[in-house]
């Protein structure tokens, strides 16, 4: 979806800051991401491979400042997750984005992902009210500013995950399935919950999964899963070698045990000759008995 700053009231002559004008954090903001906050973005990067776009044509990022209002370039806000369809994975050829600027980059990000913590539920939900010349809240930003499809809203504490679609333009709560999963078509993906090991930790994390229902796989669970095959293939290797000289072992026991009794025949056949010919050599008729 793209999106064009509104209200500009810049000249078309008016030089704007780009990327590189604007800081890329607010050393005046208290607190550091956590640790999960660190890992879960990370998980969505790694498992985000839509196959209607390759990746040089899409852009993720998360806690980096998007700044959305030409007028007030002090103005930001910082998602934990947000992905842009349409816009280069690289900035200006193979630069890395510093910051997400939207007057520059026109491209309003398709989704974007806010995990709940104590210090920001209320914002992040839309429940805090506007303050007189003070930035308009997230909410509004996401909802009215960049009119964002699709925001999901994830608490870690509850592993509740809320999911608000851009109807009409206004944000509308849906229904999940009953596991907990949201279908994007624009993707071909879709994001749920899934519970396991990712970092050490198991637990209920946020990941993308394909139209199989298949969940996506990271970088390295496609080493293990490849490492396993491997180990399987040599195991299936090694079970038809092993039945291939146990068929080889059975039909070498079956022509000795042939070869065996034809030699008993053989041996029972001689020695009734012999009794035959000492009968003949004391005047009876073998024949007769």
């Amino acid at each position: 979806m793209t999106m064009y700053i509104p209200n500009s009231q810049s000249s078309p002559a008016a030089v704007l800051p780009t990327m590189y004008d604007l800081p890329s954090e607010d050393p005046e903001e208290p607190g550091l991401p956590d640790e999960f906050h660190d890992f879960q973005p990370e998980l969505l990067r790694q498992t985000c491979r839509p196959p209607n776009y390759p990746l040089e044509q899409m852009f993720v990022a998360s806690d980096m400042n998007l700044y959305y209002d030409s007028n007030h370039f002090n103005w930001y806000k910082r998602p934990d997750w947000f992905l842009v369809l349409g816009a280069s994975r690289f900035y200006q050829g193979d630069d890395l984005r510093l910051s997400y600027v939207m007057w520059q980059e026109k491209i309003s990000p398709l989704v974007v992902v806010e995990l709940l913590s104590d210090g920001t539920e209320n914002e992040d939900l839309g429940l805090t009210e506007e303050e007189p010349n003070k930035p308009p809240t997230k909410w509004r930003v996401y909802e009215e500013i960049l009119q964002i499809p699709y925001y999901f809203v994830f608490s870690r504490y509850t592993n509740q995950l809320r999911v608000f679609r851009l109807i009409g333009n206004r944000y509308r709560e849906q229904t999940l399935t009953t596991r907990l999963r949201f279908w994007i078509p624009e993707l071909e993906l879709g994001i749920g919950l899934w519970e396991g090991f990712y970092e050490g930790r198991y637990r209920a994390w946020l990941r993308w999964y394909n139209a199989n229902g298949d969940w996506i796989l990271t970088s390295e669970e496609k080493v293990e899963q490849e490492r396993l095959a491997k180990e399987s293939a040599i195991e299936q290797i090694e079970q038809e070698r092993f039945a291939k000289e146990s068929a080889i072992e059975q039909i070498e026991q079956e022509r000795l045990a042939k070869e065996s009794a034809i030699a008993e025949k053989e041996i029972a056949m001689q020695k009734a000759e012999k009794l035959a010919e000492r009968l003949r050599a004391m005047g009876i008729n073998p024949d007769d008995l």
